[in-house]
C-alpha cells in the first residue's frame, strides 16, 4: 500500500530547499508526494522543476507590521484553507510536512481539522510566526538548535538538524571553474544573499570590486533583478541572478563565502566545510532570527561575523581577507562539528507517524 505525504512551505528557497532535501529519501521510501504552495511564490518554480506535483493556494503575508494588505490577506488565508482541504479530500494524504512560511498556515490548519497528522520544521533559533501559529496543529515539530528546544512544547520537540540536499555535496571544481571561465591558480570567492538577493552585500561587493579582484576571482549570486549589465563582462567577475542545477559545482570551485545567515544557508555552508564570513540581517529587516544564528556559529568557530551596520568598504575588505588568512581555523572547527543532515531522521519520523 503506498503512503502519501503534503509538502509545504514557501516565501523564500529556505523554506523549500529542506523539502527538496527530503524528497529522494522519501521517494525511496515509497512515498507519493504532493506539494502545497502559492501562486507566485519561488517555490512554484523550484517544485515544478524537480518534477513535484504542484498545487497552488491562495495565501496571506503575516506582518508585524501596519500594511493596509493586513485587512485584506485574512481573506486569502480563509480561501486557502477551503482551497487546502479540497486538494486533500481529493490526494487522501497520510501525513503533511510543514517546512513553514505564509503559505502552509491555511494549509496545517486543514489538515487538523481533516486530522491529518502534521510533523513542521523550524529552522532558526526562535520560531517564526507561521511554525507559532502551526504548532497547535502539529504532532512533532522538528528543529535545528538545541537551544530552540525550550521555545517549543516539550512533548513535541524534536531536535534533528535540518536536510541537507544530497547534491550540493557532490560538486566538481574543475566543471566549476570552466563554467565561471576561472583560473587554478586565484582564490575563489562565493557572494550569495539569499533567493532574494541582498542589496545592501550587492551594494557594498561593488563598492570594492576592484580592490577584491586583485585577491579573489568572485562569484556573486545577487537575486532577481540585481544584475548589472556594466559588470557582465569583468573579468574575474562572475554575476547570477540565482542558480539552480550548476550550484553544487560552484560551491566546489569556491574556497571561502559570504552569505546571509539564514539557518538552511548556514547549515549547508557548515556541510560543505566552507570558511565563511556571515553578515545577519538587522533587526530592522527581520525579527532577528539571523543575529542569533549568527552568533551560535561564530561562537563555536564556524563563522566569522560582520553586522550589516558596521559594514563599509574598509570593514569589508578587512574581513574577508581576514577569513582567507584563518581559513584552516575554520575548517577545521566545521570538521569537528557533531552537526549533522537532519534527512533520516525527519524522515523516520514521518514513516513513524504514517504507521500510527
Amino acid at each position: 500500500m503506498s503512503k502519501k505525504i503534503i509538502l509545504t512551505g514557501g516565501g523564500t528557497a529556505g523554506h523549500v530547499t529542506p523539502n527538496l532535501a527530503l524528497v529522494p529519501e522519501l521517494r525511496e521510501r515509497g512515498f507519493e508526494i504532493l506539494y502545497i504552495g502559492s501562486y507566485t511564490g519561488i517555490e512554484k518554480e523550484l517544485i515544478t522543476g524537480a518534477g513535484i506535483e504542484y498545487r497552488a493556494i491562495s495565501s496571506g503575508k503575516l506582518r508585524r507590521y501596519f500594511d493596509l494588505k493586513n485587512f485584506t490577506d485574512p481573506f486569502r488565508v480563509i480561501r486557502g484553507y477551503f482551497q487546502s482541504r479540497r486538494i486533500m479530500k481529493s490526494f487522501r494524504p497520510d501525513v503533511v510536512f510543514s517546512k513553514g512560511g505564509f503559505v502552509a498556515v491555511p494549509v496545517t490548519f486543514a489538515a487538523k481539522k481533516l486530522g491529518i497528522p502534521v510533523i513542521s520544521h523550524e529552522s532558526d533559533m526562535t520560531p517564526g510566526l507561521a511554525n507559532k501559529l502551526a504548532a497547535p496543529s502539529a504532532s512533532r515539530i522538528c528543529c535545528n538548535f538545541p537551544e530552540t528546544l525550550k521555545f517549543l512544547p516539550k512533548e513535541k520537540a524534536v531536535l534533528t538538524g535540518t536536510p541537507i540536499r544530497k547534491e550540493i555535496l557532490m560538486g566538481d571544481r574543475r566543471r566549476g571553474l570552466e563554467l565561471l571561465g576561472f583560473t587554478e591558480g586565484k582564490p575563489v570567492l562565493l557572494i550569495i544573499g539569499g533567493s532574494l538577493g541582498a542589496v545592501h552585500i550587492n551594494d557594498q561587493v561593488r563598492a570594492v570590486l576592484p580592490e577584491l579582484l586583485k585577491d579573489f576571482q568572485i562569484i556573486h549570486i545577487c537575486g532577481k533583478g540585481n544584475l548589472r549589465p556594466e559588470l557582465q563582462d569583468r573579468k574575474g567577475y562572475a554575476q547570477f541572478e540565482y542558480v539552480d542545477k550548476e550550484l553544487k559545482d560552484l560551491f566546489a570551485a569556491c574556497d571561502i563565502m559570504v552569505s546571509r545567515a539564514g539557518a538552511n544557508a548556514i547549515c549547508e555552508i557548515l556541510a560543505l566545510r566552507k570558511p565563511n564570513l556571515l553578515i545577519p540581517l538587522p533587526l530592522g529587516a527581520s525579527r532577528g532570527d539571523q543575529l542569533l544564528n549568527a552568533a551560535s556559529f561564530e561562537k563555536q568557530g564556524f563563522s566569522k561575523v560582520l553586522r550589516e551596520e558596521d559594514m563599509n568598504d574598509q570593514s569589508f575588505l578587512g574581513a574577508v581577507h581576514e577569513l582567507w588568512e584563518h581559513k584552516d581555523e575554520y575548517i577545521e572547527a566545521m570538521s569537528s562539528s557533531p552537526l549533522s543532515d537532519g534527512t533520516e531522521r525527519i524522515c523516520g519520523i514521518i514513516e513513524e507517524i504514517c504507521s500510527r
